[in-house]
């Protein structure tokens, strides 16, 4: 390669990241439907291999039976998990004063008592009032935001507008989804096409196993822990359940932050030990499953994506992109991970890396001589 197409190569690279951040409001729609259609692909896949009796399914009607079966879904989840989710949000924020007023009145200074010194510092009154003014003034910027947006309708408009575009657009990638998919190889020079399409094929093992295996990790999670609560007679129990299957997607986040809410509310609502063991042993049924059923069956061992890799690549994208760059963090950072295992590979074969240190050509002696003499 020409210094000159280093040069072309380089401007094309910072030509393409200016229009993406120019024109994140318009392409956002875009990449929602391209990853709804990249996650549906190998469903729809699956579908075109069905028969019945001599006729095949084609393209097009498995993309309708995939498209019938997200609405079905969808249904379910806003017709009994949305207003159970609701619900239960209501009731934490009606009982958020009383759970505070425990922690400040009753909880801290047991636990002060059993360790000794003092944990907070705070006078309850003053942290209440700071509170309560917190909570005054961020209603009344939530509801000046709320004005606006009512007084223009331009973003009302706007949603409106992604929500036909979406599956719309959704529709028609998943339609012509191989084709496209064929059209780039095609593009792409014969002597480096098969180098790009390995690393393609790896780039979406690993993206793959990520999104769809955390995805069914997380829900599974979720559910465990939401059932396990609601079992045990927890008021908050979707709530606290649901969030920390989410929050799974960092290794022990989602324990950690739920096992905290779960216990603080059952000490609120129950204040027993027999109620707290039994929450700490759902918890300890979720871990278990985890570890020993839901990733090795849902994600393996071929992610390589590393928790911090994660969250720096979803910050980073959102502070550049906005919510585009949160959307396109993870597609990138896995990208970004082959790309580097493979540059790691080449480098380690190179000469720059084996050749011995000057004036000591036989340093190091393959081991397979078997020569034991000192150099």
């Amino acid at each position: 390669m020409t210094e000159s197409h280093r040069w072309f190569g380089l401007a094309l690279v910072l030509l393409a990241g200016w229009l993406l951040h120019s024109l994140a409001p318009i392409i956002t729609p875009f990449a929602v439907s391209a990853g709804l259609a990249y996650l549906g692909d190998p469903l729809v896949d699956r579908f075109e291999k069905l028969h019945f009796f001599r006729w095949r399914v084609n393209r097009t009607v498995a993309v309708t039976l995939v498209f019938i079966l997200i609405s079905m879904v969808l249904t379910l989840i806003l017709l009994i998990i949305v207003p159970l989710l609701i619900r239960q949000l209501q009731e934490l924020i009606q009982r958020a004063p009383e759970v505070a007023e425990w922690l400040v009145g009753t909880a801290v200074p047991w636990v002060e008592a059993r360790l000794g010194f003092n944990i907070v510092t705070v006078e309850p009154e003053v942290l209440f009032e700071t509170a309560r003014n917190y909570w005054k003034e961020a209603g009344t910027a939530v509801l000046g935001v709320l004005g606006t947006v009512s007084r223009s309708g331009q973003a009302a408009i706007h949603w409106v507008l992604n929500l036909v575009l979406i599956p719309v657009v959704t529709f028609y990638l998943l339609r012509d989804w191989d084709k496209l998919i064929d059209g780039i190889r095609r593009l792409l020079p014969r002597a480096l096409e098969p180098t790009v399409a390995q690393i393609a094929h790896e780039i979406d093992e690993v993206l793959g196993a990520f999104i769809r295996g955390q995805l069914l990790v997380m829900t599974g999670l979720g559910l465990i822990y939401a059932i396990g609560l609601w079992a045990v007679g927890l008021d908050l129990a979707f709530v606290i359940g649901m969030g920390a299957g989410l929050l799974s997607i960092v290794p022990y986040l989602g324990t950690f932050v739920g096992v905290l809410a779960a216990v603080i509310a059952v000490l609120f609502q129950f204040g027993d030990l027999w109620h707290l063991l039994l929450v700490l042993a759902v918890f300890g049924v979720g871990q278990s499953a985890e570890s020993m059923f839901l990733t090795p069956l849902l994600v393996g061992d071929r992610i390589g994506l590393h928790p911090v890799t994660v969250i720096f690549a979803v910050l980073a994208g959102g502070q550049l992109f906005g919510f585009l760059g949160i959307l396109l963090a993870l597609p990138v950072a896995a990208a970004l991970n082959v790309l580097v295992r493979h540059l790691n590979d080449r480098y380690r074969a190179s000469h720059l890396y084996t050749r011995a240190p000057a004036g000591r050509p036989d340093a190091d002696p393959p081991a397979e001589s078997g020569s034991g003499e000192a150099p």
